[in-house]
């Protein structure tokens, strides 16, 4: 189980990610044909707000690694999931 600052952490990147997506998205095509003032709007923007520092977590866990995108959980929260019967359409399979 992850911290709970940990999972706090991860919210605030994800809103912040979310409130300032457009505006960095202009700012950077901008920056690309070389507009200097754009650089420094874009620098003075929250380094938190940019999407590459998201990191999957788990929905119920907050593990951060070894997450699954189509359920997103962890696999060993899927795992439990799975074994109780608690994902419909999921079987262990056996060969």
């Amino acid at each position: 189980m992850a911290k709970e600052s940990m999972k706090a952490k991860q919210r605030k990147k994800i809103k912040l990610a979310a409130k300032y997506g457009e505006k960095r998205a202009d700012l950077r095509k901008k920056a690309a044909q070389g507009d200097w003032d754009a650089m420094m709007a874009l620098q003075k923007l929250p380094k938190n707000s940019m999407y590459i520092r998201v990191h999957n977590r788990c929905g119920l866990t907050g593990r951060p690694r070894g997450y699954m995108r189509q359920f997103g959980i962890s696999r060993v929260t899927f795992r439990e999931m799975a074994l109780e019967g608690k994902i419909p359409g999921v079987t262990k399979s056996s060969w």
